[in-house]
């Protein structure tokens, strides 16, 4: 890792696979991932991921437990340092990569699905808290807006909570008053897409 390249996060913890599990754990500070899915989201390579996890886990800042044949990795909610860590990676620690998300036009951003996109919210949720970051509107019958998600996931660096609904199963759940589409609604939205008119709401 060239040390020019790197965060002042990577800098300070040592490791850019280290700071990325470290935001991917304590953004999350009640979910449990497996390596696999570690690897997928923060985009390193699965033997670096493995050795980190070793080195967190001998200092009991994360957990584990097997559940149906698999590892789940965790933060150590108990572990004195945990509050301190969650107040660091609870915000944003690239600022290169924030302003890749947060300040480019989402217009711009969703250009690669728009042929698939009907709609698109985007909520400030609370990392940590239950709710929703996305929730996309549109045909996925071919996977394509989740693995647009899976993208969005690569380059934020941690999980995203986001649900992708057909624009029928959205404007039927609109109508009668749906309890989650209700509580979406409910946030503090950050951007709104509808290039098919169907969401009819303003940020």
């Amino acid at each position: 890792m060239s040390k020019e390249n790197s965060t002042p996060i990577e800098k300070l913890f040592g490791s850019k696979t280290r700071a990325k599990l470290l935001q991917l754990f304590f953004s999350n500070p009640n979910k449990s991932f497996y390596i696999r899915e570690m690897t997928r989201v923060i985009d390193e390579q699965i033997n670096s991921v493995r050795r980190e996890l070793s080195n967190l886990e001998s200092i009991g800042i994360i957990k584990n437990e097997s559940f149906d044949n698999k590892v789940y990795y965790s933060a150590n909610n108990k572990h004195p340092f945990c509050r301190p860590m969650v107040e660091i990676f609870s915000k944003k620690i690239d600022s290169n990569r924030d302003h890749d998300i947060k300040e480019s036009t989402w217009d711009e951003y969703c250009r690669p699905v728009r042929n698939y996109l009907s709609g698109l919210i985007v909520t400030n949720r609370i990392p940590g808290q239950d709710g929703l970051d996305l929730l996309i509107i549109g045909n996925d019958r071919t996977k394509k807006l989740t693995r647009w998600a899976e993208v969005i996931e690569k380059k934020q660096g941690k999980m995203i909570n986001y649900a992708i609904l057909s624009p029928e199963d959205f404007s039927y759940r609109r109508s009668v008053h749906d309890r989650f589409i209700e509580d979406v609604l409910e946030m503090e939205i950050i951007e709104v897409i509808d290039p098919d008119n169907i969401i009819n709401i303003k940020k």
